[in-house]
């Protein structure tokens, strides 16, 4: 804030990329991840760069100041949100972050440049579901019968990821898990080459991102069997949640989320303030309809809430990484 109690120009970073505000302008750094970066989405794609811009432009036109998004991408991540947990803690720098940098990667990586402890989580922004396809040559329309043909192949099967930690892998291992089946993980730079490689048939299924495979199961050339979040999406009312349809799959509740945080030790009158901003922004009618259109929902909520919700998924894929005994190092 200036002496006149308004809020300065600020910047928004994005998750795997980062926003950053050349160093001659003062104000308000707002830093996002972009883990979805590469994966060949169009416009109605869910990742943080599109998130961060969408909030960028609404704090904006609230405070009337400019608010510039740019990129910072490494390991999955962890390098943007590194940098915004090192930041001075007056307001001026926020991250948008994810499931990736902000739960899955503490449990994944030896090396870590920050915990949990480092970013003030202020609000949830949006959640929205994976969906479980498969090849059209496996034989099965639901996910019981997609279970009993990968017990029948005894780890022949294989499945994509858009790489080795990210959530669509560790989606396909805590199903493998809950189910007691195998699988070969295959893991690609993307979710594009993932989806090439699926739709010819050299994988049989992938746990993706609903707005990416929903065109290739509207045109046959995969088909859909459940989506991954524990109710149902306006964009396929006709697939069933997983957790619905065996009883070993019930704890089965996966969305990818983007949330914002601060860096720790930023007062607790700035948090408030940036997450008033955040309901304003989640509870418009506008912004409720480019969610739908990226298959999302708003998930606003109290930093407290959001605490909650951020520490449950850090002790969820612990668990799932832990199991799988899978361990990498930030490069």
């Amino acid at each position: 804030m200036d002496r006149d109690n308004k809020p300065h120009p600020f910047k928004v970073y994005e998750g795997l990329e980062r926003v950053v505000l050349p160093g001659d302008i003062p104000g308000l750094v707002v830093g996002a991840i972009d883990a979805l970066r590469g994966r060949g989405r169009r416009d109605q794609a869910l990742d943080a760069r599109g998130v961060a811009r969408l909030l960028a432009a609404f704090l904006q036109q609230s405070w009337g100041q400019s608010c510039v998004v740019d990129n910072k991408s490494g390991a999955g991540g962890v390098i943007g949100s590194a940098e915004v947990a090192k930041a001075n803690p007056d307001g001026q720098t926020m991250l948008m972050g994810n499931i990736g940098p902000q739960s899955i990667a503490y449990s994944l990586y030896r090396n870590m440049p920050y915990t949990p402890k480092s970013l003030i989580p202020v609000s949830n922004v949006i959640t929205a579901p994976n969906v479980l396809v498969v090849h059209p040559s496996v034989p099965a329309n639901t996910v019981p019968e997609f279970v009993a043909w990968l017990k029948a192949q005894d780890g022949k099967a294989s499945y994509a990821s858009s790489g080795t930690g990210q959530s669509p892998h560790l989606s396909g291992a805590w199903f493998l898990q809950l189910t007691g089946t195998k699988a070969e993980h295959i893991p690609y730079r993307g979710a594009a080459p993932a989806l090439q490689d699926l739709t010819a048939g050299v994988t049989q299924f992938f746990f993706d991102n609903l707005t990416t495979s929903i065109e290739f199961m509207r045109a046959g050339k995969l088909r859909g069997l459940g989506i991954t979040s524990a109710e149902r999406n306006p964009l396929t009312p006709e697939l069933v949640p997983v957790c619905e349809t065996m009883p070993e799959l019930k704890p089965f509740d996966v969305s990818t989320w983007f949330g914002v945080f601060l860096p720790a030790g930023t007062p607790r009158p700035i948090v408030d303030s940036l997450n008033a901003q955040m309901k304003l922004w989640l509870d418009d009618a506008k912004t409720q309809e480019r969610f739908k259109s990226m298959a999302g929902f708003p998930a606003y909520g109290a930093p407290e809430q959001f605490d909650t919700f951020v520490n449950a998924q850090i002790a969820l894929w612990k668990s799932v990484i832990d199991k799988e005994g899978l361990k990498l190092d930030v490069n």
